[in-house]
């Protein structure tokens, strides 16, 4: 995929400008630094994201950015903001636990899907770092960030630009030490997630998905050295070999997936490693259009999708954990969304709470924040969306979200529909 990037400082400098631009047809949205003002979503119908259990016409009441409280007929704080939902469904904000988002632009593209919270799968020049810490501090309109920064990967290529540091590495970033130099520069930016990978990518048509990068002893420099500030691994591998030395290194988790061994999915769930399939990227190469728009990587993606679903399936059914990832910078070309994610897992036999959990409170637990976001229930933030419909009756409410609150603000509300009655 062509990631859109943008330097550092590009980033900040844009801010004002970007965010006084309208997005997706909505209002423009301004920076806030003050505190989230209190919100209160009456005659709503809450799914929580960990359980089948439904609330049924209850009010909400947000303030100081979390969930205050949560019931019938509860009182409006004064001076709150009341909106009413008129029976419309509350679900926690999608997590997108695989992105590539680099621009302010892509960031509310994401956040309009209802995607509240992403962690990052690298960026060329620590554009997530920096969004993370400017939405943290209310200076943009984002969704939360973990951030990896750079790509732990052979060959860094315009990446050396993003640190002189990295200069020595140049050349390749192969043995140990290299590859604890480059750990050692992104845990510097203070990132949340360390990105490397055991194989080869599957959207360029020149590799070979299944073609092993990194051997064990490679990643296990990674994870040790990324261990030493306790920040955690994620591994792209879709070769199953690739993959088997990621999980025997020690990575939190795969990314995609595609070819895995019932050898490697039982050492995964032995040692707890969770499966982000990004399935609907595969899906992607398969279409015109999106992301992707290859013949080689459509003939690729035909082959690909059956084995990525099977793999799911399987996974599954041995009790690994699985989250939802895009594996999409959000750009205005992009056709995948959590929403997608979801949908294709319900049709892949997961339950309707296991799907909608894989992207929120199960994403969250793999994220380490699952004790302050991923589910709808009193002093969690307020990381919500209103859907049309109950989407663990159907999941496909996901794609059309009406409302989106991030930390106890309302970022998106296209409620209501109609024209104010003349007067």
């Amino acid at each position: 995929m062509s990631r859109t990037s943008l330097s550092v400082t590009t980033l900040a400098a844009a801010c004002a400008l970007a965010l006084g631009a309208p997005a997706l047809g909505a209002p423009a949205l301004a920076a806030q630094s003050t505190p989230a003002p209190a919100v209160a979503l009456t005659h709503a119908n809450v799914v929580n994201g960990l359980d089948a259990t439904v609330l049924r016409d209850v009010t909400i009441i947000v303030s100081g950015g979390r969930i205050v409280r949560i019931g019938p007929g509860l009182p409006v704080p004064s001076g709150a903001t009341v909106i009413d939902l008129a029976g419309r469904w509350v679900a926690p904000g999608l997590i997108d636990a695989h992105t590539h988002i680099a621009t302010l632009a892509n960031a509310r593209r994401a956040l309009f899907s209802g995607v509240t919270t992403v962690r990052s799968a690298s960026v060329a020049a620590y554009q997530d770092v920096e969004m993370r810490d400017l939405a943290k501090a209310g200076q943009i309109v984002a969704p939360d960030v973990l951030a990896t920064g750079v790509f732990v990967t052979p060959n860094l290529g315009e990446t050396v630009l993003a640190d002189a540091r990295l200069g020595p590495l140049a050349a390749g970033v192969n043995t140990p030490e290299q590859l604890r130099a480059l750990v050692r520069v992104n845990l510097d930016h203070g990132v949340d997630w360390i990105k490397t990978r055991g194989t080869e990518r599957a959207g360029l048509p020149d590799t070979d998905p299944r073609k092993q990068v990194y051997d064990e002893r490679q990643l296990r420099a990674i994870v040790e050295e990324a261990a030493t500030r306790g920040i955690p691994v994620m591994a792209h591998a879709h070769g199953d070999e690739g993959a088997y030395a990621a999980v025997a290194a020690g990575v939190k988790s795969i990314e995609h997936g595609t070819y895995l061994s019932d050898s490697t999915l039982r050492l995964m769930k032995q040692k707890g490693v969770w499966l982000v399939p990004t399935l609907s990227t595969i899906v992607d190469l398969t279409q015109p259009g999106g992301d992707y728009d290859d013949p080689v990587l459509v003939l690729r993606g035909q082959h690909m999708a059956p084995r990525i679903e099977d793999t799911i399936r399987r996974a599954h059914a041995m009790g690994i954990r699985l989250a939802t990832g895009a594996d999409t910078d959000y750009g205005p070309e992009g056709l995948t969304r959590i929403s997608h994610e979801v949908m294709r897992f319900r049709g892949l036999g997961l339950t309707s709470v296991e799907a909608l959990a894989a992207a929120t409170s199960g994403a969250a637990e793999l994220l380490g924040i699952g004790a302050r976001t991923g589910r709808v229930a009193d002093g969690l933030e307020a990381d919500l969306i209103v859907l049309e419909g109950n989407p663990l009756d159907d999941p496909a409410w996901l794609q059309d979200v009406l409302i989106v609150v991030t930390n106890g603000r309302v970022v998106l509300n296209r409620l209501p529909f109609g024209r104010p009655a003349p007067r």
